[in-house]
């Protein structure tokens, strides 16, 4: 192919010269520097802001090598693929396949594209397996299906480039490590294999380089980095509203009017919210509303993948004026033509904040816009310090973090699904993936003799036997419908149990017929629930349960006021360590309140008056009664999860002491126990030391005595035992509910806690449980933090700050979190109570 040099380093074959100058554009420099590093054969990170060409920049090594290359001449020897594209959304390769077509079509490229993801046909997945594209766009779960075929040395042996998109949000979890291990292994099946990452928001590039490359004890090794300055500052504010802004509550319900003003005003607006509840919610509140008939879709997880599609092609064609989504709308996706974001509720980090506020214009030169709304007025000042860390460029992406067990269970029975393994050489291979590069050699036997035998209290069961040493002293798989049932469940990310949602119709006399459309999915133990003839919320229509029949929940239309609001139990984030710091600033600092609106900052007022605000690092503890209880309210400001756990450990010491705790509830901000005996008193005669109350020793012994109890390991461990293959929801033509796969992990946990404590199992189960729902390591910060920083505040009755967490002690057992109208009447006892 001809050439024509440019001042780049790099010299771009003539259709791309043609095709730049045809658009009237130039290729920006950091397109042109991350392609002249991957034609010096290294592996780059992209650091650049959202709509400074991402993407294409990702895609030029591939493009460029591909039209040096040519065609492949019919007859030719089987070619693999040569580019993998990995995104950590479906929506997301779908978009991209779309936009990438569009050039590759204009320049002339022959060039082949396709997807593959879980709603991909089997029979196209089959195809591409023998007629590979050149390049494949896909997800983490694919990508792992495919290195555990047979056929993967001959797919992959050609493969030069992997391109990551949104990498920061692919490592951080357990795909992250998945993904962090099927890259390992294609490095081993194609050597010369380069790796590229993409991504808009990240907080520490070094840990994003060292994963995409593979690492080698005593060497430093890292991918290079890109990283482009600049582009316009996103035009943000807060809701100005005459509106009452809540004490307390989720749902935002009173801004509904000034929300829709705003997509009135706008072209085409989105509307991100935190979890599918709040979709549901939103959507519905805002059709109520729709007086203009606005096209107005919603989109979320849960439903079904062929509605999600005609939203996303209708999104593209600008036939929408506005989308109601969650996180499956929050990365990359170029609508290009939306002109502003909506986020009802507070976005719990500044990075996703940032994430999703890319999503309006999607142009470098031009500022985004949004506006944020906050649900109550705690989340006004976590949304303004979003706001003002957004201005500052401030990043709180979580951390790539330790490799965990399970995922590399599941890891170590699809390699032998692929070929027979040599365990040495897999020990290597899985060291070099940064994850898992401390992994010990005695870890990794213990992980490979679970897989072997299902540990020794399991040995006996034939059906644990997944692989089996050869005289050779490799490892194969024991049969056949091992590797048939790795593909049915191989993946990481385990849903609560689900039932299809199906609409039917009621006949005469009640009768329910049996045919009728699939909505989409929803939580098995939200109809579990329901009685005949309830009402609830899902895709945007209000239907009435007749009941459920094997794997599906039946509904019919249904017309009602109040419906119940589906509940799910994923979705809801935990607000970041940066944001949290930032909230307890700002309130230690009366100089910032003026940036607040004037309700929340008389309210910062009045409990200044009532009681006092805490300082930055200092713990508020307040205690009064009310009716014929005793009640302690904490303000640590360290998020639900943190909250939650010290507020398991804090009612088992406060039960030693002899103060009676009835229960607790906890929120983002703050943690409410109440019991019989009056707290304040006994904290003022010394017979309850907060001090000693908040020691970080009850990390240790109460933290264990309290595991060895409740039910959350049970929970912990039946989705490691999920992951690691220990227990298998799907069978050839048939799926477990999520009530057979809870039994089986409650039983198969009760016998390794009484036969064998140490199982690689209940180990990987604690360090998930540490990490993730206990969120030990921001607690023990947190004590850390506050030690000697402790103050009390005896009071007469109920301060200002105190509102919100009493408020959720008094939460309706309704499911989800959409339905403050039925809390307005203790709502506005509570005020009038802290007010006097």
């Amino acid at each position: 192919m001809d050439q024509i040099d440019t001042e780049s380093p790099v010299a771009l074959p003539v259709p791309f010269v043609r095709w730049f100058a045809e658009k009237g554009w130039q290729p920006r420099a950091h397109q042109l520097e991350l392609l002249a590093r991957s034609e010096a054969g290294e592996s780059t990170l992209l650091i650049a802001p959202t709509g400074a060409g991402k993407t294409l920049a990702g895609f030029l090594p591939s493009l460029t090598d591909l039209t040096r290359r040519g065609r492949i001449p019919p007859g030719s020897a089987f070619i693999g693929i040569h580019t993998l594209y990995i995104s950590p959304l479906k929506a997301l390769a779908v978009d991209i396949e779309r936009n990438l077509m569009k050039p590759v079509g204009e320049m002339g490229l022959q060039v082949t594209v396709e997807n593959r993801t879980g709603d991909t046909p089997s029979a196209k997945r089959q195809r591409q397996k023998l007629s590979p594209p050149d390049i494949l766009l896909t997800t983490p779960e694919q990508v792992a299906l495919l290195l555990a075929n047979k056929e993967a040395e001959r797919f992959f042996k050609d493969l030069r480039y992997v391109v990551l998109d949104e990498l920061h949000s692919l490592v951080s979890s357990k795909r992250g490590h998945m993904l962090s291990l099927g890259l390992a292994r294609l490095r081993r099946l194609a050597p010369r294999l380069q790796t590229i990452g993409l991504s808009a928001t990240v907080a520490e590039p070094m840990e994003l380089q060292k994963w995409l490359v593979a690492q080698s004890e005593g060497a430093d090794a890292h991918a290079g980095l890109v990283t482009v300055e600049g582009g316009a500052k996103p035009e943000i504010s807060i809701l100005q509203t005459e509106k009452h802004i809540p004490w307390a509550g989720h749902s935002a319900r009173y801004a509904i009017p000034d929300i829709y003003k705003q997509l009135l005003d706008h072209q085409t607006t989105l509307l991100f919210v935190n979890t599918r509840s709040q979709a549901e919610m939103l959507f519905q509140e805002l059709w109520n509303a729709n007086d203009d008939n606005l096209p107005i879709a919603l989109h979320h997880g849960s439903l079904d993948v062929g509605q999600r599609r005609k939203v996303e092609a209708a999104m593209a064609a600008n036939r929408l004026r506005a989308v109601v989504a969650t996180s499956t709308l929050d990365l990359g996706i170029d609508w290009g033509d939306v002109d502003l974001v909506v986020h009802v509720g507070a976005p719990k980090g500044a990075s996703r904040l940032a994430q999703r506020i890319g999503r309006a214009n999607h142009r470098m030169d031009e500022p985004s816009k949004a506006i944020l709304v906050p649900a109550n007025r705690f989340e006004v000042m976590e949304c303004q310090a979003a706001l003002d860390a957004n201005y500052i460029g401030a990043q709180d992406t979580p951390p790539v973090g330790r490799g965990t067990l399970d995922v590399l269970a599941q890891h170590v029975l699809g390699m032998a699904c692929a070929e027979p393994f040599d365990p040495l050489q897999l020990y290597d291979e899985t060291v070099s993936a940064s994850p898992y590069a401390d992994l010990s050699w005695e870890t990794f036997e213990r992980i490979v003799d679970f897989v072997a035998t299902g540990g020794y209290a399991l040995r006996t069961y034939e059906r644990y036997a997944r692989i089996r040493k050869m005289d050779d002293g490799r490892w194969r798989v024991s049969n056949p419908g091992v590797a048939q049932q790795y593909r049915l469940n191989s993946g990481t990310i385990v849903e609560a149990p689900m039932l299809n949602l199906k609409m039917v119709k009621r006949g005469a006399g009640g009768r329910i017929g049996r045919g009728g459309a699939t909505l989409g999915k929803m939580e098995e133990y939200f109809f579990e629930q329901l009685s005949q003839g309830d009402t609830f919320i899902f895709s945007g229509k209000v239907l009435r349960f007749e009941g459920i029949r094997e794997n599906e929940a039946l509904a019919s239309q249904a017309y009602s006021n109040d419906p119940k609001i589906p509940s799910y139990a994923g979705g809801k984030f935990p607000l970041s360590t940066y944001l949290a710091d930032q909230v307890r600033s700002m309130l230690s600092d009366p100089d910032r309140w003026h940036s607040l609106p004037d309700q929340v900052r008389d309210w910062l007022e009045l409990q200044k008056d009532k009681s006092m605000v805490p300082k930055r690092d200092e713990l508020l503890v307040e205690t009064f009664p009310r009716g014929s209880k005793a009640y302690m309210v904490a303000y640590p400001f360290e998020g639900r999860l943190a909250h939650q756990t010290l507020g398991m450990l804090l009612t088992r010491r406060m039960e030693r002491a002899g103060a009676k705790p009835l229960g607790f509830v906890a929120t983002d901000y703050s943690l409410g126990i109440w019991g019989l005996e009056d707290m304040g008193l006994m904290i003022e005669n010394g017979r309850l030391s907060l001090s000693d109350l908040f020691d970080e020793d009850m990390l240790g012994d109460d933290l264990e005595a309290w595991l060895a109890e409740s039910f959350l390991l049970k929970r912990t461990f039946r989705n490691c035992a999920v992951i690691a293959g220990l227990i298998e929801r799907r069978h050839p033509g048939k799926e477990k509910s999520g009530r057979q796969v809870t039994v089986s992990a409650d039983l198969i946990y009760d016998v390794l806690r009484s036969h064998e404590p140490d199982h690689i199992l209940l180990q990987a189960t604690r360090q998930d449980a540490s990490t993730g729902l206990l969120d030990i390591g921001r607690l023990g910060d947190m004590l850390r933090r506050i030690r000697g920083h402790i103050t009390h505040r005896p009071l007469d009755h109920i301060s200002p700050l105190a509102v919100p967490v009493m408020l959720e002690i008094g939460r309706e057992s309704v499911p989800g979190e959409a339905h403050d109208h039925l809390l307005a009447e203790a709502a506005d006892d509570l005020i009038r109570e802290a007010l006097a």
